[in-house]
């Protein structure tokens, strides 16, 4: 879990570095990392929901914690492979040369992206790792 996370948040760090950078962005970037964000996101999210998340509504039958926090966090799933496929294709039409057009638009996309993915991780760490028995150090 500690390497999902990890993972996750390399992209965030990505997705920052080419919002700040826009409209000058590397275009080789926006294609490395346009090709890595869905498969990376539906590779975590399958994880989560087969082994964490099951593990961690076990732990809190019978406990006053609520099983409504998955849900939540599967339906934040699907809403970031959404988003995710949208910043892809504007990151790929960047990567291949498109002007941008309006920087400002994009990078609130990106940051609206990679704000949930970090707040989705900062709960998953608050929460749900601690009531499974995984101590996230970070």
């Amino acid at each position: 879990m500690k390497r999902a996370h990890d993972e996750k948040l390399r992209l965030c760090d990505a997705l920052e570095r080419i919002a700040d950078a826009l409209p000058g962005v590397d275009r080789l970037t926006c294609l490395r990392t346009a090709n890595a964000i869905v498969p990376l996101l539906r590779g975590i999210h399958q994880y989560e929901e087969t082994i964490i998340f099951p593990a961690y509504e076990e732990a809190v039958v019978g406990s006053n914690a609520n099983l409504a926090s998955t849900r939540r966090l599967r339906a934040e799933h699907v809403e970031d492979e959404c988003f995710a496929g949208e910043v892809t294709e504007i990151l790929l039409a960047i990567g291949h040369g498109k002007t941008v057009e309006n920087p400002e638009a994009i990078g609130f996309m990106l940051r609206g992206l990679f704000e949930n993915l970090r707040r989705h991780i900062a709960f998953e760490r608050e929460h749900v790792l601690p009531m499974i028995g995984i101590v996230d150090a970070a």
